[in-house]
């Protein structure tokens, strides 16, 4: 790279560690500490919830994802407006009146202890697993711009994270949170002009768009109902309904957000950004996706896009079987792009255009094949059979084709989505450490400043375990597929314990315990012995944790009165 992008991205990493302690306050007091003495603005929270949802996973993942699948993955938020509303009239105003630091809190005051343990346990797990998948995301991207491993990299952008979470607190998260999800904004559009600019100029913006159409890379709705495919209309509506009500409404890293808020109007309000601006932002992640394939019809794409197994093969034993294979594929490119031309210059004709069309297909089609090959000859040389380099798509992009300066900016955007949800995941890991298990078991009546010396030590200590976790996370396919799986194993059994606990005041603690025990357990029969899409076992754990809990809680005979239910 350019001394200008290294510069770049030199200053913006001294600035936000900077600019995240420097913002700290009350950091002595354990409410300031873990939510900013909940007094923060109802746009700062919505902005610091969306600037953890736009992770390096959705800046790497989910334009790697647009770049194969097309726009088909935007039918996963299709059901977050109404998850907002329902969350919004619902759980913020539980929690909000019970004063608590956790969401698990509540369910002691509802239920018992144990049941908030292994709720809380549950998201421990769940949590730290995903950190690791959302470092692993930059790590992809350090370890090909500076040719070093993915265990460096991993440490290199986790651990400056962890100095201003430990040190600064919520209030130092949240107000790092709001500029850093404007730089993501502006570096996405950024890609978008370059991208755009880099078509040919024989072909408009609506015909690039008409050309991905033709694959089905525009397609943003699939009305079968087939459980087995992860992203249909139904899915999107359903089955993700229950994802974001569980994540967006018992997630210690979202919940801790809006209990920082003012009031619960203004945590409601902090939700309904999300409602509102999610989808589009979604989108425009994937249709960076897709003008990087329509880009990458006019211009020479690498075979592989994964820089050191493509430098493996062209000098290992395999590179005269390698060298054919890239021969064939500047062939079929050669012919898909001429293929695309016609297409683009047949538009004005029906029938010359589906013609067009279908010639433009089968040459995809071979250079799809040829691809194929070339993978699968990694997977020989390498013995991964799990090897997919679609996460590698946008930092190759970025690195060969991005002028200077827009790639410091670029991978500054990447670093910023990174810290913003490393930042905030580590501070609810050490919230539930701290406040569900060691102020709880072990050390109840300690000071604040003991209590925020242990979160600290909690907050680099999930920080080293979540990059241990990203040392192997960025080989196991779309990453922003991966933390959805992480999270979709876990999040409908946590949600059916608070419907439990919300909807049911005769729901009892014991059938609570049981039915999360039982829907996880149908959860795990159902990974490992279906072809379910992963999104389903979400419905599947609510559904079964509400049934199981609502059989044991009859069986037991009534309850007095809960005082958090309806």
């Amino acid at each position: 790279m350019h001394p200008i992008d290294w510069t770049i991205i030199a200053v913006y990493l001294t600035w936000i560690v900077w600019d995240g302690l420097r913002l700290t306050k009350r950091s002595h007091e354990l409410e300031g500490y873990f939510l900013a003495s909940r007094s923060l603005p109802w746009w700062a929270v919505g902005l610091s919830i969306m600037a953890t949802q736009l992770s390096a996973i959705t800046m790497i993942g989910t334009t790697g994802q647009g770049y194969a699948d097309g726009m088909r993955f935007l039918q996963f938020y299709y059901a977050l407006p109404l998850a907002m509303i329902v969350l919004s009239v619902t759980l913020v105003p539980f929690f909000r009146n019970a004063r608590v630091y956790t969401a698990y809190e509540f369910l002691e005051q509802r239920f018992d202890a144990k049941t908030r343990a292994f709720t809380s346990l549950l998201f421990l797990f769940s949590r730290s697993m995903s950190l690791g998948v959302v470092i692993s995301a930059p790590a992809v991207v350090l370890a090909v711009v500076l040719d070093i491993s993915v265990t460096n990299t991993a440490l290199l952008i986790a651990l400056p994270t962890a100095v201003y979470t430990m040190f600064g607190g919520m209030q130092a998260v949240t107000w790092t949170d709001v500029k850093q999800v404007v730089l993501i904004v502006f570096g996405l559009l950024a890609a978008v002009a370059v991208l755009v600019t880099g078509f040919s100029d024989e072909v408009s913006i609506p015909q690039a768009l008409r050309i991905a159409g033709a694959t089905g890379r525009l397609e943003t709705f699939n009305f079968s109902f087939d459980l087995t495919n992860q992203y249909t209309f139904w899915s999107g509506t359903i089955a993700a309904f229950f994802l974001f009500c569980s994540y967006f409404g018992t997630d210690q890293s979202q919940v801790q957000r809006y209990l920082g808020a003012k009031s619960v109007a203004a945590a409601r309000s902090s939700l309904m950004m999300s409602a509102y601006w999610k989808i589009p932002l979604q989108a425009l992640v994937l249709l960076v996706g897709v003008f990087m394939f329509v880009f990458y019809l006019f211009t020479p794409a690498p075979m592989l896009f994964n820089p050191v197994h493509d430098r493996e093969l062209r000098e290992g034993p395999r590179a005269g079987d390698y060298a054919a294979l890239e021969s064939r594929f500047a062939e079929a490119s050669d012919a898909r792009r001429a293929a695309g031309l016609a297409l683009a210059e047949a538009d004005a004709d029906v029938t010359r255009r589906a013609t067009a069309e279908q010639a433009f297909l089968a040459r995809e089609a071979d250079v799809r094949g040829v691809r194929d090959e070339a993978v699968s000859l990694v997977r020989e040389a390498t013995g991964d059979e799990s090897y997919n380099d679609v996460n590698y798509v946008f930092p190759t992009f970025i690195l060969t084709q991005m002028p200077v300066g827009l790639i410091g900016l670029l991978i500054a955007a990447i670093f910023a989505a990174a810290m913003s949800t490393i930042s905030s995941e580590m501070t609810s890991l050490s919230t539930a450490t701290v406040i569900d298990f060691y102020r709880r078991f072990a050390q109840g009546h300690a000071t604040d400043r003991h209590y925020l010396w242990v979160s600290r030590l909690a907050t680099g200590f999930w920080g080293l375990f979540a990059s241990g976790v990203a040392i192997w996370a960025a080989e196991l396919g779309s990453l922003i597929e991966v933390v959805n799986r992480f999270g979709s194993f876990f999040y409908g059994s946590i949600l059916g314990v608070f419907i439990l606990a919300v909807g049911f005041r005769r729901a009892t603690s014991n059938g609570a315990f049981v039915g999360l025990l039982a829907g996880m357990g149908a959860v795990a029969w159902a990974a490992n012995f279906t072809d379910v899409a992963f999104l389903w076992h979400n419905v599947i754990g609510a559904a079964v944790v509400v049934v199981v809990g609502l059989v044991v809680s009859a069986v037991e005979g009534p309850r007095p009165e809960a005082p958090g239910a309806i």
